[in-house]
Protein backbone atom coordinates (compact mmCIF):
# COMPACT_ATOMS: atom_id res chain seq x y z
CA UNK A 1 0.00 0.00 0.00
CA UNK A 2 1.43 3.35 -1.05
CA UNK A 3 1.76 6.19 1.45
CA UNK A 4 0.14 8.39 -1.21
CA UNK A 5 -3.22 7.20 0.09
CA UNK A 6 -3.77 6.58 3.78
CA UNK A 7 -6.45 4.23 5.11
CA UNK A 8 -7.49 4.15 8.76
CA UNK A 9 -10.28 2.22 10.41
CA UNK A 10 -11.87 4.50 13.00
CA UNK A 11 -14.70 2.61 14.65
CA UNK A 12 -17.41 2.26 12.00
CA UNK A 13 -15.76 4.83 9.72
CA UNK A 14 -13.14 4.05 7.09
CA UNK A 15 -11.04 7.20 6.76
CA UNK A 16 -9.27 7.56 3.41
CA UNK A 17 -6.82 10.40 2.80
CA UNK A 18 -5.16 11.52 -0.41
CA UNK A 19 -1.60 12.12 0.78
CA UNK A 20 0.38 13.11 -2.31
CA UNK A 21 1.39 16.48 -0.87
CA UNK A 22 4.03 17.53 -3.44
CA UNK A 23 1.34 18.32 -6.03
CA UNK A 24 -2.01 17.18 -4.60
CA UNK A 25 -2.58 15.06 -7.71
CA UNK A 26 -4.17 11.63 -7.68
CA UNK A 27 -2.41 8.89 -9.61
CA UNK A 28 -3.99 5.88 -11.26
CA UNK A 29 -2.52 3.59 -8.59
CA UNK A 30 -4.05 5.77 -5.86
CA UNK A 31 -7.42 5.55 -7.59
CA UNK A 32 -7.13 1.75 -7.75
CA UNK A 33 -6.24 1.50 -4.05
CA UNK A 34 -9.15 3.71 -3.11
CA UNK A 35 -11.51 1.64 -5.27
CA UNK A 36 -10.40 -1.62 -3.68
CA UNK A 37 -10.78 -0.20 -0.17
CA UNK A 38 -14.28 1.17 -0.58
CA UNK A 39 -15.69 -1.89 -2.33
CA UNK A 40 -14.95 -3.94 0.79
CA UNK A 41 -15.63 -1.15 3.30
CA UNK A 42 -19.04 -2.56 4.24
CA UNK A 43 -17.32 -5.49 5.96
CA UNK A 44 -16.18 -3.25 8.83
CA UNK A 45 -17.66 0.20 8.22
CA UNK A 46 -20.90 2.12 7.91
CA UNK A 47 -19.34 4.89 5.83
CA UNK A 48 -16.19 6.06 4.06
CA UNK A 49 -14.78 9.53 4.73
CA UNK A 50 -12.42 10.91 2.06
CA UNK A 51 -10.19 13.94 2.65
CA UNK A 52 -6.77 15.23 1.63
CA UNK A 53 -3.72 16.21 3.67
CA UNK A 54 -2.59 18.86 1.19
CA UNK A 55 -3.68 22.46 0.85
CA UNK A 56 -5.86 21.31 -2.06
CA UNK A 57 -8.27 18.41 -2.17
CA UNK A 58 -7.10 17.34 -5.62
CA UNK A 59 -5.40 19.12 -8.51
CA UNK A 60 -6.37 16.40 -10.97
CA UNK A 61 -5.27 13.04 -12.29
CA UNK A 62 -1.58 12.35 -12.84
CA UNK A 63 0.19 9.39 -14.38
CA UNK A 64 2.21 7.06 -12.20
CA UNK A 65 5.96 7.60 -12.49
CA UNK A 66 6.38 3.94 -13.46
CA UNK A 67 3.75 4.03 -16.21
CA UNK A 68 5.96 5.45 -18.94
CA UNK A 69 4.58 7.46 -21.86
CA UNK A 70 1.00 6.78 -22.98
CA UNK A 71 0.48 4.46 -25.92
CA UNK A 72 0.28 6.24 -29.29
CA UNK A 73 -2.47 3.83 -30.39
CA UNK A 74 -6.00 4.69 -29.29
CA UNK A 75 -7.20 1.10 -28.87
CA UNK A 76 -4.29 0.14 -26.63
CA UNK A 77 -4.41 3.45 -24.78
CA UNK A 78 -8.06 3.10 -23.79
CA UNK A 79 -7.43 0.62 -20.91
CA UNK A 80 -4.96 3.10 -19.38
CA UNK A 81 -7.96 5.10 -18.19
CA UNK A 82 -9.73 2.18 -16.52
CA UNK A 83 -8.42 3.04 -13.04
CA UNK A 84 -10.19 6.40 -13.17
CA UNK A 85 -13.46 5.18 -14.68
CA UNK A 86 -13.30 2.26 -12.26
CA UNK A 87 -12.94 4.63 -9.32
CA UNK A 88 -16.10 6.51 -10.28
CA UNK A 89 -17.91 3.18 -10.61
CA UNK A 90 -16.59 1.93 -7.27
CA UNK A 91 -17.90 4.98 -5.41
CA UNK A 92 -21.33 4.29 -6.85
CA UNK A 93 -21.11 0.53 -6.23
CA UNK A 94 -19.77 0.72 -2.67
CA UNK A 95 -22.43 -0.60 -0.31
CA UNK A 96 -21.81 2.12 2.30
CA UNK A 97 -22.03 5.87 1.62
CA UNK A 98 -18.87 7.65 0.53
CA UNK A 99 -18.48 11.18 1.90
CA UNK A 100 -15.93 13.69 0.62
CA UNK A 101 -14.62 16.79 2.39
CA UNK A 102 -13.21 19.41 0.05
CA UNK A 103 -10.77 22.15 0.99
CA UNK A 104 -8.70 24.31 -1.35
CA UNK A 105 -8.76 23.59 -5.06
CA UNK A 106 -10.78 20.70 -6.44
CA UNK A 107 -9.86 20.10 -10.08
CA UNK A 108 -10.66 17.55 -12.77
CA UNK A 109 -10.65 14.12 -11.14
CA UNK A 110 -11.38 15.78 -7.78
CA UNK A 111 -14.46 17.49 -9.21
CA UNK A 112 -15.64 14.17 -10.62
CA UNK A 113 -15.12 12.29 -7.34
CA UNK A 114 -17.03 15.01 -5.51
CA UNK A 115 -19.93 14.66 -7.94
CA UNK A 116 -20.25 10.88 -7.65
CA UNK A 117 -19.84 10.83 -3.87
CA UNK A 118 -22.97 10.25 -1.85
CA UNK A 119 -22.40 13.20 0.48
CA UNK A 120 -19.96 16.10 0.10
CA UNK A 121 -18.99 18.92 2.45
CA UNK A 122 -17.14 21.86 0.95
CA UNK A 123 -15.22 24.45 2.90
CA UNK A 124 -16.45 27.96 2.20
CA UNK A 125 -13.02 28.65 0.69
CA UNK A 126 -13.03 25.63 -1.67
CA UNK A 127 -13.00 26.16 -5.43
CA UNK A 128 -13.81 23.79 -8.30
CA UNK A 129 -12.98 23.55 -11.98
CA UNK A 130 -12.65 21.30 -15.01
CA UNK A 131 -9.27 22.33 -16.47
CA UNK A 132 -8.76 19.80 -19.27
CA UNK A 133 -9.72 21.89 -22.32
CA UNK A 134 -7.16 24.48 -21.24
CA UNK A 135 -4.54 21.73 -21.68
CA UNK A 136 -5.98 20.62 -25.04
CA UNK A 137 -7.46 17.50 -23.45
CA UNK A 138 -11.05 16.35 -23.97
CA UNK A 139 -12.69 16.29 -20.47
CA UNK A 140 -14.99 13.34 -21.12
CA UNK A 141 -13.53 11.36 -18.21
CA UNK A 142 -14.76 14.01 -15.81
CA UNK A 143 -18.00 14.55 -17.70
CA UNK A 144 -18.85 10.84 -17.41
CA UNK A 145 -19.11 11.43 -13.66
CA UNK A 146 -21.06 14.69 -13.97
CA UNK A 147 -23.60 14.08 -16.72
CA UNK A 148 -26.37 12.85 -14.40
CA UNK A 149 -25.37 14.91 -11.36
CA UNK A 150 -25.33 18.49 -12.65
CA UNK A 151 -27.24 20.72 -15.01
CA UNK A 152 -26.06 20.25 -18.62
CA UNK A 153 -25.47 23.98 -19.13
CA UNK A 154 -23.41 24.19 -15.94
CA UNK A 155 -21.23 21.26 -17.00
CA UNK A 156 -20.56 22.71 -20.43
CA UNK A 157 -19.84 26.18 -19.04
CA UNK A 158 -17.30 24.75 -16.60
CA UNK A 159 -15.72 22.53 -19.27
CA UNK A 160 -15.46 25.20 -21.96
CA UNK A 161 -14.37 28.07 -19.70
CA UNK A 162 -12.11 26.07 -17.30
CA UNK A 163 -12.93 28.85 -14.79
CA UNK A 164 -13.00 28.08 -11.07
CA UNK A 165 -16.32 28.34 -9.29
CA UNK A 166 -16.68 28.99 -5.59
CA UNK A 167 -18.30 26.64 -3.11
CA UNK A 168 -21.66 28.40 -3.11
CA UNK A 169 -21.97 28.08 -6.87
CA UNK A 170 -20.93 24.42 -6.61
CA UNK A 171 -23.81 23.97 -4.17
CA UNK A 172 -26.22 25.69 -6.58
CA UNK A 173 -25.01 23.46 -9.41
CA UNK A 174 -25.67 20.34 -7.34
CA UNK A 175 -21.99 19.43 -7.16
CA UNK A 176 -21.79 19.41 -3.34
CA UNK A 177 -24.22 18.65 -0.53
CA UNK A 178 -23.29 21.39 1.91
CA UNK A 179 -21.00 24.42 2.29
CA UNK A 180 -19.55 25.11 5.74
CA UNK A 181 -17.49 28.01 7.01
CA UNK A 182 -13.84 26.97 6.93
CA UNK A 183 -13.42 27.49 10.67
CA UNK A 184 -16.37 25.21 11.43
CA UNK A 185 -15.72 22.52 8.82
CA UNK A 186 -14.03 19.90 11.02
CA UNK A 187 -16.64 20.21 13.76
CA UNK A 188 -19.51 19.93 11.28
CA UNK A 189 -17.94 16.92 9.56
CA UNK A 190 -17.48 15.20 12.93
CA UNK A 191 -21.07 16.01 13.89
CA UNK A 192 -22.46 14.58 10.67
CA UNK A 193 -20.31 11.44 10.84
CA UNK A 194 -21.55 10.82 14.37
CA UNK A 195 -25.11 11.37 13.21
CA UNK A 196 -24.81 9.04 10.22
CA UNK A 197 -23.13 6.21 12.12
CA UNK A 198 -25.82 6.42 14.81
CA UNK A 199 -28.47 5.47 12.26
CA UNK A 200 -29.58 1.83 11.98
CA UNK A 201 -27.29 -0.01 9.58
CA UNK A 202 -30.12 -1.38 7.38
CA UNK A 203 -31.24 2.20 6.73
CA UNK A 204 -27.69 3.33 5.91
CA UNK A 205 -27.28 0.51 3.38
CA UNK A 206 -30.85 0.60 2.09
CA UNK A 207 -30.89 4.29 1.22
CA UNK A 208 -27.79 3.98 -0.94
CA UNK A 209 -28.95 0.72 -2.50
CA UNK A 210 -32.23 2.28 -3.60
CA UNK A 211 -30.71 5.43 -5.09
CA UNK A 212 -28.04 3.34 -6.81
CA UNK A 213 -30.62 1.55 -8.96
CA UNK A 214 -33.95 3.39 -8.93
CA UNK A 215 -32.96 6.33 -11.21
CA UNK A 216 -32.29 3.88 -14.06
CA UNK A 217 -35.66 2.15 -13.70
CA UNK A 218 -38.96 3.06 -15.25
CA UNK A 219 -41.55 4.57 -12.93
CA UNK A 220 -43.32 1.34 -12.05
CA UNK A 221 -40.04 -0.50 -11.51
CA UNK A 222 -38.83 2.22 -9.13
CA UNK A 223 -42.11 2.05 -7.20
CA UNK A 224 -42.02 -1.74 -6.96
CA UNK A 225 -38.39 -1.65 -5.83
CA UNK A 226 -39.30 0.96 -3.20
CA UNK A 227 -42.11 -1.27 -1.92
CA UNK A 228 -39.77 -4.23 -1.60
CA UNK A 229 -36.84 -2.47 0.03
CA UNK A 230 -39.20 -0.56 2.34
CA UNK A 231 -40.57 -3.83 3.66
CA UNK A 232 -37.15 -5.47 3.85
CA UNK A 233 -35.42 -2.64 5.72
CA UNK A 234 -38.22 -1.70 8.06
CA UNK A 235 -38.70 -5.26 9.29
CA UNK A 236 -34.98 -5.68 10.10
CA UNK A 237 -34.26 -6.28 13.78
CA UNK A 238 -31.81 -3.38 13.85
CA UNK A 239 -34.60 -0.96 12.96
CA UNK A 240 -36.47 -1.95 16.15
CA UNK A 241 -33.68 -1.00 18.56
Amino acid sequence: MSDDILLEQDGRILRATFNRTPDNGVSDSMARQFSEAILSAHENSDMVLLRSTGPDFCTGRIRDDSAGPPSPEAYSRRPEYDAIFGCYRSIKDAQVPVMTVIEGRCMGFGTAVTAVSDISFASSTATFNIPEVGHNVMPTMVMSALYDRMNRNAILWMAYSTDFIDADRALNYGLVSNVVDAKELDAEVDRFCGLLTSRPRPAILGLKEYLHSAPRMDEQGAIDYARSIHSMVNTAAAMKK
